[in-house]
């Protein structure tokens, strides 16, 4: 028995109907990328801010135990550095040192473009973040305060809190920052001078 051999054509290509349907496909796969990246992207910054503040209060920390002297300074004045937040203005935060030993920031005339005031740097929040609250942790403490001093003088580690409303043992601060999309992430500061971000 003779096989004859056929020759079978098969056709390449796609039809508009797949075609259609491969783009829709591929059109759908990329806008859930670009949107799941826009938000990852946005974690990223919230991380990454929430980061360089809880690196400047340390910093305030290391500054105070360390004994750095400024040029400034009172006599006999100990080295007391700090962070102040304020809610009325939550795209930025002061590190300063606190010269007249009060436990808080005295803003003075002139912010920080004038050389005689405590304040050292005023650093300012990018990307629309913003500082969204500050909650206090405490026996009899209220829940929430529109501003806070954390405080560090040598030669105590230990943070100090102050604010107007602010007369409790507080157990933590929690200072929360907030993207435009509702990202969030906390920074708790201990009185034992500990800071976590959450």
């Amino acid at each position: 028995m003779k096989f004859k051999n056929k020759k079978i054509k098969f056709n390449r290509g796609m039809t508009y109907i797949e075609l259609i349907i491969v783009l829709g496909i591929f059109s759908i796969m990329s806008s859930t990328i670009i949107f799941n990246y826009a938000k990852f992207q946005e974690k990223i910054d919230i991380r990454n801010l929430s980061n360089e503040i809880a690196l400047k209060i340390v910093e305030a920390q290391k500054t105070a135990m360390s004994g750095k002297f400024q040029n400034n300074a009172p006599i006999g004045w100990r080295p007391s550095y700090g962070i102040y937040f304020n809610i009325s203005n939550p795209s930025s935060f002061t590190y300063f040192a606190d010269y007249d030993s009060n436990q808080q920031y005295d803003e003075g005339s002139g912010g920080c473009l004038n050389s005689g005031t405590e304040c050292l740097d005023s650093i300012n929040i990018t990307k629309n973040n913003r500082i969204n609250s500050i909650n206090v942790f405490g026996n009899g403490c209220p829940s929430s305060v529109n501003d806070i001093d954390i405080v560090y003088t040598r030669p105590n580690v230990g943070a100090s809190f102050y604010s107007p409303t602010l007369n409790c043992t507080v157990s933590y601060i929690s200072v929360k920052i907030i993207s435009p999309q509702s990202v969030s992430a906390n920074i708790d500061i201990y009185p034992s001078g500990q800071v976590q971000i959450k």
